[in-house]
């Protein structure tokens, strides 16, 4: 056997079946990474708007007449339904779903586990939690007249309890960032 026998065994056959499953098997990492990626900024933007209610935003409403607080959460919760913040919010649950599922199905691929726990944080800890309290409670507050007799009641319930659910959600939209993050690292 000559020398050049034997380099051309040890080199792979390049064909167009193996280079266009290379490329398409690249394709779908970036894909992923892009995803998870997306996720991972979308969660961290959700999680810093939750967290600026959190810090400051209540404490600042609290601190006005219960007239002016409850008046300036009822401008907020309206203002609040636009394209950008909803199309942040949703559209990162939506790739939140898509990672989730891929992750079961693509266990073995690096980070499925960051990507699936971070999905499930972010889809239970922040959307759920946001559909099941926050938004009852938002709803709540709009039919409050806030010269009512019982407005400031109603105003220390609402500001006590939508807190709490805020925090919750705030810490779950962070570890999904977190965790979207280390799948990242993962899969680089």
């Amino acid at each position: 056997m000559g020398s050049h026998e034997s380099r051309s065994a040890e080199v792979p056959a390049l064909s167009a079946s193996n280079l266009k499953t290379d490329g398409l098997s690249k394709m779908k990492h970036n894909l992923l990474y892009a995803a998870t990626l997306l996720s991972a900024l979308g969660c961290g933007l959700i999680a810093g708007v939750f967290f600026s209610f959190s810090s400051f935003v209540m404490k600042s409403l609290v601190k006005l007449p219960p007239t002016q607080g409850i008046a300036a959460m009822q401008s907020i919760n309206v203002v609040v339904i636009n394209r950008w913040f909803m199309s942040v919010f949703f559209g990162t649950a939506i790739i939140c779903l898509v990672l989730a599922i891929l992750s079961v199905f693509r266990w073995q691929t690096p980070g499925a586990g960051y990507r699936l726990i971070g999905s499930l944080l972010y889809l239970l800890g922040t959307i759920l939690v946001t559909i099941v309290c926050n938004v009852p409670l938002n709803d709540s507050l709009a039919a409050v007249d806030p010269t009512s007799a019982n407005a400031a009641q109603a105003w220390a319930h609402y500001d006590t309890t939508w807190t709490a659910w805020n925090h919750l959600r705030t810490i779950a939209a962070l570890a999904a960032a977190a965790a979207f993050t280390a799948a990242c690292c993962r899969a680089a």
